[in-house]
């Protein structure tokens, strides 16, 4: 129980690796807000926490809306008495070529994935600062540190994330907060689900293509998993002079 008498909350906790990083800090004795736009699914996952014996609420989220991220903060304050950790997941993909990808999709990929960290961090930081602590934690991925054909704008949502990681910790070094970003690599969630698809060869069903791209783009052979990503999470909250860093947690893909 490392992080008994620690607060949090995980905006995209609802699934995949966003559950996975609540129910580890539920583990480890952290209350957790467990933040999502799929109400159900942030209910879901409160109650599994409360089943293991921990404390959660949920709370419906779109972060793409200062209103909303304010509202979670005040809320996990409210419940928990204070802010430790925050854990920005929410996260969207689509798949295709710049020149079809329309100003529309642009924004929508990163309203969410890059405006929504900000828009996060900006709200989190007045409580983590009253706290005098505060771990945050940003989920980008392997695709902001390399480009993937027919998912640039995605690749550019999780770069702007890295470089806003490694600033925001620069601006809050001396406050007893530290910032990074966690990397995954090849983790079977809906996105990968949606890849799996989209690159299937024909007459291959949807789990040899998954099969596949485990095979070709991952050095160990296996995937990574929701509750790999949670460890790591938990790592970082425990890591005082662990600050602006984006790790890769990807079975040896990247080496930068």
């Amino acid at each position: 129980m490392k992080l008994q008498g620690r607060s949090a909350y995980v905006t995209g906790g609802g699934g995949g690796i966003g559950r996975g990083i609540a129910i580890a800090l539920a583990r480890e004795g952290a209350s957790v807000a467990v933040g999502d736009i799929d109400v159900a699914g942030a209910a879901k996952v409160a109650d599994e926490i409360g089943d293991m014996g921990g404390k959660a609420i949920a709370m419906p989220i779109d972060v793409t809306k200062f209103s909303d991220a304010a509202a979670l903060v005040a809320r996990a304050e409210a419940t928990f008495g204070k802010l430790d950790i925050a854990v920005h997941c929410a996260g969207v993909i689509s798949v295709v070529a710049v020149e079809d990808l329309s100003e529309t999709e642009w924004e929508r990929v990163m309203g969410v994935n890059a405006k929504g960290v900000f828009l996060c961090c900006k709200a989190a930081l007045p409580a983590l600062k009253r706290n005098g602590f505060g771990r945050i934690i940003n989920i980008a991925s392997v695709s902001g540190k390399d480009g993937y054909q027919r998912l640039a704008h995605y690749s550019a949502s999780k770069y702007a994330v890295l470089g806003f990681t490694n600033s925001l910790a620069k601006e809050v070094a001396r406050e007893g907060i530290t910032v990074n970003a966690i990397c995954p690599g090849v983790v079977r969630t809906s996105m990968w689900n949606l890849l799996s698809e989209e690159w299937r060869q024909e007459r291959e069903t949807l789990e040899e293509s998954w099969e596949r791209q485990v095979l070709s783009f991952v050095p160990q052979g296996r995937p990574q998993t929701p509750e790999d990503i949670g460890d790591l999470a938990v790592y970082l909250t425990l890591a005082p002079s662990l600050t602006g860093q984006s790790i890769n947690l990807d079975g040896g893909l990247m080496s930068h």
